[in-house]
């Protein structure tokens, strides 16, 4: 079991920057990545990392805007939002899984979220 803890949520103005972190410890050999939920709406993927840090994925909805990054020696994955706009408004999860590097699927690990707003 991995225990996740997320932190750098914030109130931002659009266009300007966020940088999430999620602190690991456990069992942390595993890919990790950040999921969010906006309110009335579904938990949707955001990005992945392998466990190795060699691989990425994103959604459509933040490529060019987001960057996920591990720093395994430190036991932490960050997520660099840039160009952030209204529509990213959302509690944001760190997650980890440890078969699918794209998806996470299926989630083994789920942090308490940070929520993030962004004002226009």
């Amino acid at each position: 079991q991995v225990q996740l803890v997320e932190s750098g949520g914030g109130l931002v103005q659009a266009g300007g920057s966020l940088r999430l972190s999620c602190a690991a410890s456990g069992r942390t050999f595993r890919n990790m990545g950040w999921f969010r939920q906006a309110p009335g709406k579904e938990r949707e993927f955001v990005a992945a990392i392998s466990w190795t840090g060699g691989f990425t994925n994103y959604a459509d909805s933040v490529k060019g805007r987001f960057t996920i990054s591990r720093d395994n020696a430190k036991n932490t994955v960050s997520l660099q939002m840039n160009s952030l706009k209204p529509e990213d408004t959302a509690v944001y999860y760190c997650a980890a899984g440890y078969l699918s590097a794209t998806t996470l699927d299926p989630i083994s690990d789920w942090g308490q979220g940070t929520q993030v707003t962004v004002h226009s």
